[in-house]
């Protein structure tokens, strides 16, 4: 039966997506869950999962063509629609499985793939869960279930109501609390009827510029300079600074970080310090917090603080979820997960969606000083500039060397005034300044 696939909705704010490269052609065939197409963002190149098993009989959007989320793409002519069915010797009493249990085992049905590899689960490996509490799992955490070979029948929930979550899943595939805290960063619920997330293409190089001739554009850039240019055409930028004393935190970070690194398998830097200091005054200031509507200004609930993560032909920001309820150790393990998984090119497209304030490393390239272009729907966007030593005044007008670091903002004037904005950086920076040895991590 012909199937017509649309045009994946790849963030909360995206509206439309540029085929970037067609990974089959029409007489392929395709098998569900394999990616078959490129879709480009203004941040990420996302390869799309076929939801179904079949051959394409048809492409409608050609490669470099935009069209609206929702959108036909492609039709796939199904293959093995009628297996969804129960078998006729079934008892009557079993449910029938539907396309969005297909990967799940459920009592009573044979598990599959997953036991026959050695999926892990659970106690001694029997069922716990009713067939509804296997169709509330997620697409994500399906997909984490597969890649760790982890029975979900065997899988007690910890969510709402009993729902698995993804740290369920790692705490049954013996991965450890630290793996269940990058987790949870991993993805919003998506709803039941999409069985898979695009997952973020692998990095490709950088097209190499050669002195008099056109460095031909990539689709991501050409998204990536119309949101760039619409970001500063929509939101009048406004921008300010301050310079902080981070001798003491400095010093700690420098005592902690090797012990650090042995416990938790991540770098410690000064990154996830400034990230907690960072919603710490967003909690006081939640107007940064917030984004410009036609209706008003809307100010988020959550804290989601997306990590701008250089590669090397592109810029993407993952997102930390829910980042105020995290520890610095917490913030450290997660923001190191998703590092490494950008660079590997291994984040969903769901990691780069959902996020309601953007902080930025530029210190990490030797920067002094910056002026960030805003995200698409945020209202600030904060850097936090290297860390120089040089002498500076202080108290009793004595001259000393110290550990100095500016911290730049841009944020939109539409919903954020030079007194507010002042007010944040004045409160970041006493809580930057008040980190020291005698902190808890």
């Amino acid at each position: 039966m012909p199937t017509t696939i649309t045009m994946p909705q790849l963030g909360e704010t995206v509206t439309e997506g540029t085929v970037a490269q067609w990974l089959k052609k029409v007489g392929d065939s395709v098998e569900k869950y394999e990616a078959f197409v490129e879709v480009s963002t203004d941040k990420v190149n996302a390869e799309v999962p076929s939801p179904v098993s079949g051959t394409i009989v048809e492409i409608i959007a050609k490669e470099g063509e935009t069209v609206p989320t929702g959108a036909p793409i492609a039709i796939i002519n199904e293959v093995g629609a009628a297996a969804v069915a129960p078998a006729a010797s079934a008892p009557s009493s079993t449910p029938a499985r539907t396309a969005a249990d297909d990967d799940e085992p459920v009592p009573g049905h044979n598990v599959g793939v997953a036991a026959s590899n050695g999926a892990r689960g659970a106690g001694n490996g029997a069922p716990v869960n009713a067939p509804e509490v296997l169709r509330r799992v997620s697409p994500a955490v399906r997909r984490l279930a597969r890649e760790h070979r982890v029975d979900l029948a065997t899988v007690r929930g910890t969510g709402t109501g009993g729902r698995i979550t993804a740290g369920d899943v790692l705490a049954a595939s013996g991965e450890g609390p630290a793996a269940a805290v990058a987790a949870t960063i991993v993805a919003e619920p998506v709803p039941a009827a999409k069985p898979e997330t695009p997952r973020v293409a692998p990095p490709k190089p950088a097209p190499v510029a050669v002195p008099g001739e056109i460095l031909p554009l990539t689709q991501a850039r050409k998204i990536i300079a119309q949101r760039m240019v619409e970001s500063k055409h929509t939101a009048p930028h406004a921008w300010t600074t301050v310079e902080v004393d981070v001798s003491k935190l400095w010093a700690w970070r420098q005592r902690a970080k090797d012990a650090f690194q042995r416990n938790h398998g991540v770098p410690l830097t000064l990154l996830p310090f400034f990230i907690r200091a960072v919603v710490e005054s967003l909690r006081a200031y939640p107007l940064l917090n917030a984004r410009f509507t036609e209706e008003g200004i809307l100010v988020h609930k959550q804290v989601n603080v997306g990590v701008a993560i250089a590669l090397e032909s592109n810029l993407i920001v993952p997102v930390i979820r829910d980042a105020d309820g995290l520890s610095i150790t917490g913030i450290a393990v997660a923001a190191g997960r998703i590092i490494e998984r950008a660079r590997a090119g291994k984040l969903s497209a769901d990691d780069l969606t959902g996020g309601t304030f953007t902080v930025n490393n530029t210190g990490a390239n030797g920067s002094i000083l910056s002026a960030p272009i805003l995200n698409g729907g945020q209202a600030g966007i904060i850097t936090m500039e290297a860390v120089v030593k040089r002498p500076v005044v202080v108290e009793g007008d004595a001259i000393a060397v110290r550990s100095m670091m500016n911290v730049c903002l841009s944020l939109d004037h539409r919903v954020i005034d030079g007194a507010v904005a002042s007010a944040f950086l004045v409160d970041l920076k006493k809580r930057l300044q008040s980190m020291g040895p005698d902190g808890a991590l």
